[in-house]
């Protein structure tokens, strides 16, 4: 029953379009694929290359930008198969993510991350209690805990959308209303302990939210510089 599942992934870019390539390839690999592939670009025009190569992916590239709640909803809204999963257009999922994914029994299924990039050890900041060193990136453990990339049921993530939480926060908060809305519904909870997400933390990380990340005088460029020395000591990865 549980392979039967009709899936949708949702590809969202926003200045990624250099980067989108990888992650399009990572699902359309999958050892079983997705029965639709949708991709948008949220107004910013680097992603145009792209239909002629991977033709198969249906595409919204978009005029004008409309903040990533708004633009979340409206990907969910074209949604026809049962179950969805939103990824980043800078992310790739391992090779057998979907395949996993639709053998839990769930409403919703959220599961491990491997954090990796240039700017990765900034999310040790807050997090490095749930986070590990890996081969040189880091194991997000996700057990109990939401992302933006969680696997769910189409028909009752509707119900509940994609809403902005409150403003002013660290993070865009759009997909924990979305699990918070889902876990109030009653929805079903299923967990993978492993890292099918590969999560890439990148300059572009600082254009989107610059204002909480970007070191802005000397003073934040030297406590960056203390915080990866401590890291480094702590968790023993390469700076």
């Amino acid at each position: 029953m549980n392979g039967n599942k009709t899936v949708t992934v949702v590809i969202a870019s926003y200045k990624y379009g250099h980067l989108a390539a990888h992650c399009i390839e990572s699902i359309l690999s999958q050892t079983v694929l997705p029965d639709k592939i949708l991709f948008v670009d949220d107004g910013v025009g680097d992603c145009k290359h792209l239909p002629k190569i991977y033709p198969q992916v249906e595409y919204i590239l978009r005029r004008k930008n409309l903040g990533t709640a708004s633009n979340f909803q409206d990907m969910l809204n074209r949604v026809q198969t049962d179950y969805c999963l939103f990824i980043g257009a800078d992310n790739w999922l391992r090779s057998d993510a979907i395949e996993l994914l639709k053998k839990v029994d769930a409403d919703v299924v959220t599961y491990d991350i491997i954090v990796t990039g240039e700017i990765k050890d900034e999310l040790l900041d807050g997090w490095s209690e749930k986070m590990q060193s890996f081969y040189g990136d880091f194991y997000w453990d996700r057990e109990g805990g939401h992302h933006g990339s969680i696997f769910y049921n189409v028909k009752l993530a509707k119900k509940v959308g994609y809403r902005e939480l409150k403003e002013g926060r660290r993070y865009s908060t759009e997909d924990l209303r979305l699990w918070n809305g889902l876990l109030e519904s009653g929805a079903k909870v299923g967990y993978i302990k492993e890292g099918l997400l590969y999560y890439r933390r990148h300059k572009e990380n600082f254009n989107k939210y610059g204002k909480y990340f970007s070191p802005n005088n000397n003073s934040k460029g030297i406590k960056r510089i203390i915080k990866k020395i401590y890291y480094k000591l702590r968790y023993n990865y390469e700076i």
